[in-house]
């Protein structure tokens, strides 16, 4: 099955800017860009990365500077898939769960209200990650046919925000965690809650 990878490559993960700098953070999004599509090549898919922006890859690259939403739409030619880049957890027995799930609508819902991950086996399906996408998807999908929901760990976590990064320390199998911890990264515990912390600089 075809699958989409959207990727933004310029100005990356912007909200990791207390603990990496512009440069690193665009080095880890491409470490996790590169795990994902190397989990989804295992599950037995094919990534073609949308970046919106030209980069290097060992992937096919198509480049759409449009908002996600346009961009993804004008690429869902049935059967599809799109995953997310940011999903640093995902392996191939997540992901191969996800394609191999019945239904015209396959969601895979992220922490937050986000969608991280979809097939879509209906022509008459659109995205719209506006907002609280998830619902929205949901409504969309319910209106068009049979919907199914992947329950997965592994896929709902995507890497936003500065503690997305323990789990990633925490779970983590790709090159993204080997970054992370080459970095200088490490987990601490703080008021009960494992969060991260830098002990040195690149």
């Amino acid at each position: 099955m075809d699958v989409l990878v959207p990727f933004a490559a310029s100005r990356p993960k912007t909200r990791l800017a207390g603990v990496l700098g512009p440069d690193e953070r665009a080095e880890f999004a491409a470490a996790m860009r590169r795990d994902v599509c190397s989990a989804v090549d295992s599950a037995g898919g094919s990534p073609t990365v949308l970046s919106t922006d030209p980069i290097e890859s060992a992937w096919p690259v198509v480049v759409d500077d449009r908002p996600l939403t346009e961009a993804v739409d004008d690429r869902l030619e049935p059967p599809v898939a799109v995953v997310m880049a940011d999903l640093a957890l995902a392996t191939p027995e997540a992901l191969s769960r996800l394609l191999g799930a019945d239904g015209g609508v396959v969601l895979a819902p992220g922490l937050g209200g986000g969608t991280n991950a979809i097939v879509v086996r209906t022509p008459d399906f659109h995205v719209d990650y506006h907002g609280a996408s998830i619902a929205d998807h949901r409504r969309i999908a319910a209106d068009v046919g049979t919907t199914t929901t992947v329950d997965s760990f592994r896929l709902a976590v995507d890497v936003d925000e500065t503690d997305d990064l323990a789990e990633v320390l925490l779970h983590g199998e790709g090159q993204a965690a080997r970054w992370l911890r080459e970095a200088g990264l490490e987990l601490e515990m703080t008021g009960g809650r494992v969060t991260v912390s830098r002990s040195a600089r690149r």
